[in-house]
């Protein structure tokens, strides 16, 4: 029985290497970028992965593989701005630094347009985008009058840019439905930021149990919030797809 769980597990880990292909591609200042491919289905729609500041695409290597299984496919990205996790490291952010390259927050905007024009190689669908912290916030930004975007997953959302730009006031038009997770020392001001939207377009989740955890890490299976949140991104794509 145990020779059998290891070669279960080893086929496993091969399937799950096969599944991530790393790829580049180039941010309209000529920005190398950086990401981890995800391919499920050529003819399937895509979500894009965008992590938190001080992070890299690492922060979706478990989130990336549970999405695949409810045939998505993924494309987890290194913004400019950003370092490491999980022992992945930025190079998108490496190489805005070796280049002398815009490296700021908002400059980051440019990395996730890159992103949708390059998974347009794929197939024609209509995307999904999932940011966390600060990126959750320019996913916003990007959806407002922009119709290739179905939903977007924002995971801690907030004001990261003041005072050069006040996201309330630049998110008011959205139409797509929008998936907002928060902690509860976040819950009021987030929804705060979103008090010019429709209700019927926003689906909350605050944690039933515990304070929750910031950004993407609601969603891993070390987060205590992680099942719940999981539960309601569930019902979430349910609503969007029929």
């Amino acid at each position: 029985m145990l020779r059998i769980s290891l070669v279960l597990t080893f086929l496993a880990c091969v399937l799950t290497l096969r599944a991530q292909q790393q790829v580049s591609f180039y941010a309209e200042d000529s920005l190398r970028i950086t990401a981890d491919l995800y391919l499920k289905d050529t003819k399937a729609p895509f979500i894009l992965l965008f992590h938190q500041g001080d992070a890299s695409r690492g922060e979706y290597s478990e989130i990336a593989i549970r999405l695949m299984k409810l045939d998505y496919n993924c494309l987890a990205v290194d913004l400019r701005y950003g370092d490491k996790i999980n022992y992945v490291r930025n190079e998108t952010a490496n190489a805005a630094k070796a280049g002398d390259f815009d490296r700021s927050m908002l400059g980051a905007q440019k990395d996730i347009r890159a992103a949708l024009k390059y998974i347009r190689r794929y197939n024609k669908e209509k995307v999904i985008l999932l940011g966390s912290s600060f990126s959750a916030s320019l996913c916003l930004l990007e959806a407002a009058g922009n119709k290739d975007i179905k939903a977007v997953i924002a995971l801690s959302p907030g004001e990261f840019f003041r005072p050069e730009l006040v996201v309330k006031e630049k998110i008011g038009g959205i139409a797509q439905p929008i998936f907002i997770s928060a902690t509860t020392l976040e819950y009021d001001f987030v929804k705060e930021m979103f008090s010019d939207i429709s209700p019927a377009s926003l689906h909350y989740f605050q944690p039933g149990r515990g304070r929750g955890d910031h950004g993407a890490k609601m969603l891993w299976k070390s987060s205590e919030s992680s099942d719940q949140c999981w539960l309601e991104l569930l019902l979430f794509f349910k609503k969007i797809r029929y």
